[in-house]
């Protein structure tokens, strides 16, 4: 039996001020998201899935083909950067979610998880 490719995720957030409208309860946030394929063979990412926790405590589940429109192929030690958005209703929320990759020399399907960041403006305590 293979083993499971050796693929890391991780996200850095940051606040769009400039993009928000906190008196309409619109709080813009970008994240940048590296996946480091640190397994000895190709993959390419097929899928998301997203589960973003709102301030209200609404959650909503996103799923879809790939990221930004692309299913990237990432080599060994490679990485695949690219930077999306989420808009909350409040100053504070969080975001989980899974790859769902393809080891492209045996055509098995995997899941990488991606462990719960936080959106906060600046200055939030909780």
């Amino acid at each position: 039996m293979s083993e499971m490719p050796d693929v890391r995720v991780d996200v850095e957030p940051a606040y769009r001020e400039d993009e928000s409208s906190p008196m309409e309860n619109r709080f813009v946030f970008s994240y940048t998201v590296t996946v480091h394929n640190h397994s000895p063979g190709n993959i390419q990412l097929m899928a998301r899935f997203w589960k973003i926790t709102q301030t209200s405590g609404q959650v909503q589940e996103v799923r879809g083909k790939g990221v930004v429109g692309k299913q990237p192929m990432i080599g060994p030690g490679q990485t695949f950067q690219y930077t999306s958005r989420a808009i909350l209703d409040g100053p504070v929320g969080f975001m989980e979610g899974a790859y769902t990759c393809v080891d492209t020399a045996s055509q098995r399907p995997f899941e990488v998880p991606i462990t719960v960041f936080r959106l906060a403006t600046p200055n939030q305590i909780h």
